[in-house]
């Protein structure tokens, strides 16, 4: 196993690597190009994410579905994956993850466009979309779209589950002493209670639950950045010239250099808002919304709220925290964050429990929902809660088991979905430009597809 663990780790290094970095920033610029910028466009996509709109064709609200994306999207790699990228690329890296979430707008906003343009109602009036159905559908390449469907569906496993499962048994043991067990006994309970009601049930929680955390993890962080008032200029010049400085860091950061930031940089900021990934699109085919342009709007801001306002929270939290207590462990991201938080008085610690225990449930209910999806177009809607037994299953042996091949495994699968998915975006990058000059450019959003 230990054989098998190593190679997992090369391979997932190999795919993580500067190929993938750069042709996931360079789809991303690409299509901020050829879009003209729909980065221009955040205060609309934020003004219609909150509108119904129950006369057009869906299963969920616009609201509900992006909630239900930002569910399995705001997780832990928004809180330790950002300290990971400090931790291993110096602050320089927070400004580059900002920037990958800015740029990554507009890939987001083109995999929302596409999976209303190439999603299909079932039987019994179910929405199903996502990068399988662009592919086969828009591309005739079904054997391409196979191949996503079956990475999303494994994917499942690592990053939506239990990697999740395990953050918050982790969280719990160190907070309270519960045994992981115990927690994954009431996570599975939990999960069960949501997910046997379908995507309605899931983004009626989702819907509830993420507005609530997203405040309470930001008015905390605000919080925290006003007791670090003296460090926030200082943190935004240390951020600013680390990420184009060809010198260490300083300032009781480890040693780290441009390269470095922008590689950790720009990976956690593409792992954290799952842009280009093609997860999300899967569940904004199952949204209410007159026309594709319009749920593409709606898709964008979640990357704006992910990374743009969330992970530039948390990134400067913790640079400013490094600064005025410089005795923070740095040996690695999750020590790193748990030592940053642990400094402010009241609020800190109770702060990065909820935010974790909270963003690790989320995630979990909006992967599974994307494994269930990726199952059904497989092999059929009766093989979906075979499928769904076996995630909740999963998450109870994620509670209690040693992660290092799981998260190498993850990250293999989610490399090999963002693959497929690129190529659908790019070769149907036409198709996307049409849609929206029809009824962004004209200004005709409010018109029926």
């Amino acid at each position: 196993m230990n054989t098998f663990n190593e190679i997992l780790t090369e391979v997932s290094g190999f795919l993580w690597g500067w190929p993938m970095i750069i042709l996931l920033l360079g789809t991303h610029l690409f299509l901020t190009i050829r879009l003209r910028f729909p980065q221009r466009h955040i205060l609309k996509a934020i003004r219609l994410s909150v509108q119904k709109d129950p006369d057009a064709t869906g299963d969920v609200s616009q609201f509900g579905s992006l909630a239900t994306a930002l569910a399995a999207t705001i997780g832990t790699g928004n809180i330790i994956g950002v300290a990971t990228a400090i931790a291993l690329g110096g602050p320089g890296a927070v400004l580059w993850c900002w920037l990958t979430g800015v740029f990554g707008i507009s890939t987001k906003y083109a995999e929302g466009l596409l999976a209303i343009k190439y999603r299909v109602q079932t039987a019994d009036g179910k929405m199903l979309g996502g990068p399988m159905y662009a592919l086969e559908r828009g591309l005739g390449w079904k054997w391409l779209a196979i191949l996503f469907a079956l990475f999303t569906a494994l994917a499942a496993f690592g990053i939506g589950n239990t990697v999740q499962a395990n953050a918050i048994a982790t969280v719990a043991y160190e907070s309270y002493g519960i045994s992981p067990y115990i927690t994954g006994a009431f996570v599975c309970l939990l999960t069960c209670a949501v997910v046997l009601g379908g995507v309605k049930t899931i983004s009626r929680v989702c819907s509830m639950l993420v507005p609530l955390m997203a405040v309470f993890y930001v008015v905390g962080c605000i919080y925290i950045l006003i007791v670090n008032a003296a460090y926030i200029w200082p943190a935004l010049q240390l951020i600013c010239h680390a990420a184009f400085s060809p010198e260490a860091a300083g300032g009781g950061f480890v040693g780290s250099t441009v390269m470095m930031a922008a590689r950790f940089g720009i990976a956690r900021g593409l792992f954290s808002n799952e842009s280009g990934m093609g997860s999300a699109p899967i569940v904004a085919a199952a949204a209410q919304t007159r026309n594709p342009v319009r749920q593409a709007l709606v898709s964008s801001s979640g990357t704006f709220w992910d990374t743009v306002v969330i992970c530039a929270l948390t990134g400067l939290v913790i640079v400013s925290s490094v600064l005025a207590y410089p005795d923070i462990d740095f040996s690695d991201g999750a020590t790193l964050t748990k030592d940053a938080f642990a400094k402010i008085p009241v609020v800190g610690r109770p702060l990065l429990t909820f935010g974790l225990l909270t963003f690790a449930f989320s995630t979990i209910l909006g992967w599974c929902y994307y494994g269930e999806r990726a199952v059904e177009y497989l092999k059929g809607k009766s093989w979906v809660k075979g499928y769904r037994v076996l995630f909740i299953i999963a998450l109870f042996f994620g509670s209690i088991m040693n992660l290092a091949m799981v998260w190498n495994l993850a990250d293999c699968m989610n490399a090999l979905m963002t693959i497929p998915n690129l190529i659908s975006l790019l070769f149907l990058s036409g198709i996307i430009v049409h849609e929206t000059r029809k009824y962004l450019w004209r200004d005709r959003l409010d018109e029926e597809d």
